[in-house]
């Protein structure tokens, strides 16, 4: 999380925002697009920013840092603990597929996760509950039986 907030302090920056995105605006939009986040951003602070630009913009600075990101350890083990106690697992993200993909794989866990699903599938992201919906559809699972982190 700390890599995409100061992917987006980059990319607010460059299109003029004038506010500090510090953590506790930043997580207040956690699991939401990026372009719906612009919007919200927009409308809080009278600005006019264009989502789909802050969107190339924060997701190409993403994409540099992203090399640098570390696994959750205690997350990972509770995965694999439970995927190999024959539990389906899955991800059910607000980001964009090439993102969370590029991620699963640069902390070595996309074998772990056989159904990822994001946001680019679903009509409403974070924080309604379709992904988590669709998650629990492909590993075959009733949400109610579902925990969600």
């Amino acid at each position: 999380m700390p890599l995409h907030q100061e992917a987006w302090i980059h990319a607010l920056r460059k299109h003029g925002a004038s506010f500090e995105f510090g953590w506790e605006l930043f997580m207040s939009r956690a699991g939401k697009s990026i372009e719906l986040t612009v919007l919200e951003l927009n409308a809080q602070f009278g600005l006019a920013m264009d989502p789909g630009l802050v969107a190339a913009d924060q997701r190409a600075c993403y994409d540099v840092l992203a090399l640098g990101v570390r696994p959750l350890d205690e997350v990972v083990t509770y995965a694999r603990e439970r995927a190999a106690a024959g539990f389906p697992v899955s991800v059910a993200s607000g980001g964009d597929a090439v993102t969370v993909r590029q991620t699963l794989r640069t902390i070595g866990v996309s074998e772990l996760f056989p159904v990822v699903v994001t946001a680019e599938e679903v009509a409403h992201g974070k924080p309604a509950p379709d992904l988590f919906l669709l998650a629990a559809q492909g590993m075959a699972v009733l949400p109610e039986q579902c925990l969600v982190f």
